[in-house]
């Protein structure tokens, strides 16, 4: 079984707040933390149950009237048990009475927000980072922060970090042995997502389409979102394309990174980034193949700049800094693919290449966002494909990819 980084926040939340929630994608592994983490004699109860759904969904008042200590599976298919939590709660109020898992994110229902304030912490938790596979506890983002980043010795590069990419963060596909069989898992996860998670939460009027848009998404992941574009491809207007990407993020398939900018830049672009959050589900969805990504590794670089920023997001979990991702870029096309901001206004960016060597030219966008931050730049860094850490001048290096990992 593997440790989770979120495993030890879940503990402490259960121990002063009465509920916690903890959220991501479908089979990212919830339902084993949630059941490793609450203590014996806690009730269990999945709403992927038809019958406990039924019951939950006629009276959820009575349903959660005779439950002390409970853990709820899949609570975004009966968000109106939340409210009734909120009034068991209020009528008793203690820590840890609540231990909820949601693949869905049912705190976008204003409703369910604004009435467990003060009363719910939610945990983020993503598929498997390569440091949890690997069980190491990894300290990228702190060396990133103050730094200290090394060369690895035992770096994965090449051929090897292709395979780690394409395997992605699902315990189930990592299990699977050959390259076909994971990818026929992850085929048939993106049809449960779009079949079921997405009608527990919405009315989608093309469903046919869904499978389209996901493609027409996974071929620009990593890139600037254009919602007219990707909208028309399906013959629906802007907003349309824009509610279709919103319920895919709420489902965590995908995420739009928004960008940063600063007045001390006029010309900056602001438009988000969308990014898939599983490097194994994204290759799946564009059909690539390590014979294909070996032949072309120019359709490896924005599979590996999803990964890292997917990996960037898990390591946020474990680490007690307080960060916000972001994405930079200018009018002359000087770009940052990850700015992480902390809460004292420390900035570091992160650039991903999938070459083996780096160049000077690589940091322009890294030197241009240093320059706008001036004392609150921390470091920069570009990841890529080898064992070396070299410096590139004050603040800046190039570093392996491993470095995210070790």
């Amino acid at each position: 079984m593997y440790q989770r980084f979120v495993e030890r926040r879940a503990e402490e939340a259960l121990s002063d707040t009465p509920v916690v929630l903890i959220v991501g994608p479908r089979r990212a592994g919830k339902t084993t933390l949630v059941r490793k983490v609450g203590e014996a004699g806690r009730t269990y109860l999945t709403l992927d149950d038809r019958t406990v759904l039924a019951a939950a969904r006629s009276d959820p008042a009575g349903f959660i009237r005779g439950l002390d200590k409970a853990i709820i599976d899949e609570i975004q298919r009966a968000p109106d048990l939340l409210l009734a939590i909120k009034r068991k709660v209020d009528e008793n109020y203690r820590p840890g009475c609540f231990l909820l898992t949601g693949s869905a994110n049912v705190l976008t229902l204003s409703r369910v927000a604004d009435s467990l304030a003060g009363r719910m912490e939610t945990i983020r938790m993503l598929p498997l980072a390569r440091a949890e596979i690997e069980g190491k506890r990894p300290t990228f983002l702190e060396c990133l922060f103050a730094g200290k980043l090394q060369g690895e010795r035992e770096a994965i590069v090449g051929d090897a970090l292709l395979e780690i990419v394409l395997l992605g963060g699902f315990p189930e596909a990592i299990r699977r042995e050959s390259e076909r069989r994971r990818q026929d898992w992850a085929r048939s996860y993106l049809t449960s997502v779009l079949t079921r998670d997405l009608q527990d939460i919405a009315e989608i009027e093309k469903l046919a389409e869904l499978p389209k848009f996901v493609r027409l998404l996974a071929e620009h992941s990593g890139q600037l979102v254009n919602y007219s574009q990707l909208g028309s491809r399906i013959h629906v207007s802007h907003k349309t394309g824009q509610r279709y990407v919103a319920l895919l993020e709420q489902v965590f398939l995908v995420s739009t990174l928004p960008p940063w900018y600063t007045n001390a830049l006029k010309r900056i672009t602001k438009t988000p980034k969308l990014h898939f959050l599983d490097s194994g589900v994204l290759a799946t969805a564009r059909a690539l193949s390590f014979e294909r990504l070996k032949a072309n590794r120019d359709v490896f670089g924005a599979l590996l700049e999803s990964f890292v920023f997917s990996e960037v997001l898990k390591l946020m979990t474990a680490s007690d800094l307080r960060l916000t991702p972001y994405h930079f870029r200018d009018q002359q096309m000087h770009e940052v693919d990850i700015v992480l901001e902390r809460d004292d206004g420390m900035i570091a960016g992160i650039e991903v290449k999938a070459a083996a060597t780096v160049k000077s030219g690589d940091f322009a966008g890294l030197r241009t966002l240093a320059g706008a931050c001036k004392e609150r730049f921390a470091y920069g860094v570009v990841l890529y494909d080898s064992t070396d850490l070299v410096p590139f001048g004050d603040r800046l290096a190039a570093a392996p990819l491993s470095c995210l990992w070790r």
